[in-house]
């Protein structure tokens, strides 16, 4: 499963909402060299300056839980899952027949071996929380609440989410609620889908619109926020989402993927950078500095990106952002008890320019004369996915589109 959070209505599957969704999506197959040819295609890392970030900070000493589908062996994850917890069976989270978590992990600790993916804080430690078997075998929210608190209860410091559901009943949301509370109350940060519904009706999607929970919605290589983005109130940051290799659900090759469930990994990556960097600060000023450094050009915040696309070498390399009062979470002091509502989708407005709120929508523009990573983003396309397999004896990989 590669991309996050577009909803099925059912209420028994809270939070697989997303997984159905992500496995039932569309497929496209064409062959590409592997090694040399993976790193050209994570754009998003050129974006962010990842490589500078990286002689700063590699996300060492920190751990993300990541609740999921489980994780996986995979080659680019040596030494870099922790055991965690199975609450869809018995035993730990090192397991995955989906291969969605498998590959939001990859995303944020991979190491890059065997010509793999490199993630973005690949020394960060990931613990694996399963709550998702497949796109016919969901937890519930129950089961959802209590990954959240095992996660509270762990030394992860950030908690990602790329999972979603628009149908949770009021009872749902409260137990949700509650566990983020706790979760919250005990130091953690907490990242999750905005979802993928802004073509197809833009739900509000819960974690992701629960108070306290940071939602992440996605933009692609020019930019702009992509169509597919979950758009509204509860949308607090964005980051690159389309385009994102990731490994196939099979787990046979790479394939190219989009979704929120990107953005959500590429941005809890980023708070592990952060953190990493400065281990004595807590949650709510880690939120703090990324929120005051996002990179946009418009209306803050935004019903597309929030406050803005995450830019991690806006604090690392520039020193950018006031961490500021430790003990205020910034997301819910500037959004009081607010009740999260949706804008009209990005496809309604496409042709206008503008969002439904007067504002122009998010552009790669550079903006107050500084360096590629202080607007959005700048890098443009990726190569194509076809090479010529030399001799037949080239390994290949399958590249597909997948968007939950």
């Amino acid at each position: 499963m590669f991309s996050s959070a577009r909803s099925v209505r059912s209420r028994s599957a809270l939070l697989g909402a997303a997984v159905a969704a992500a496995l039932a999506c569309s497929v496209g197959t064409a062959p590409t060299a592997l090694a040399d040819d993976m790193r050209s295609k994570q754009w998003y890392l050129d974006a962010m300056d990842a490589d500078a970030v990286g002689k700063v900070s590699t996300g060492k000493g920190i751990t993300v839980a990541v609740i999921d589908t489980g994780v996986r062996s995979e080659p680019e994850l040596t030494g870099r899952v922790l055991g965690g917890h199975d609450f869809t069976g018995s035993g730990d989270g090192r397991k995955d027949t989906n291969g969605h978590g498998t590959s939001m992990a990859v995303l944020i600790v991979g190491s890059g071996a065997d010509g793999g993916i490199k993630g973005l804080a690949p020394d960060a430690k990931v613990l694996p929380v399963r709550s998702v078997v497949t796109d016919h075998d969901f937890a519930g929210t129950a089961i959802t609440a209590k990954a959240i608190r095992y996660a509270a209860e762990s030394d992860a410091r950030i908690i990602s989410i790329s999972l979603g559901s628009d149908s949770p009943s009021e009872g749902e949301k409260q137990e949700l609620a509650s566990a983020v509370t706790y979760a919250l109350g005990k130091g953690k940060l907490i990242f999750a889908a905005a979802g993928n519904t802004g073509d197809k009706g833009n739900q509000v999607e819960y974690p992701g619109a629960t108070p306290g929970v940071v939602a992440v919605g996605a933009v692609g290589t020019d930019g702009k926020v992509a169509k597919f983005s979950t758009t509204g109130s509860q949308v607090a940051l964005a980051a690159p989402g389309d385009k994102i290799p990731s490994h196939c659900s099979d787990g046979n090759g790479y394939c190219e993927t989009n979704g929120t469930s990107q953005a959500t990994a590429l941005t809890s990556a980023t708070a592990a950078l952060i953190w990493s960097a400065h281990p004595d600060w807590t949650g709510n000023q880690v939120l703090r500095v990324m929120m005051e450094t996002a990179g946009h050009n418009g209306k803050v915040p935004s019903q597309y990106i929030g406050y803005g696309t995450v830019r991690p070498a806006q604090v690392l390399l520039k020193g950018n952002g006031n961490p500021g009062p430790a003990d205020v979470n910034p997301l819910l002091a500037a959004r009081g008890a607010g009740t999260p509502t949706t804008s009209p989708s990005p496809a309604d407005t496409a042709d206008k320019g503008a969002g439904a709120d007067g504002q122009e929508k998010p552009k790669a523009e550079k903006a107050d004369g500084e360096s590629k990573d202080s607007a959005p983003w700048t890098v443009i396309a990726i190569i194509a996915a076809a090479v010529v397999l030399i001799g037949g004896a080239v390994a290949a990989v399958r590249v597909r589109n997948k968007r939950a």
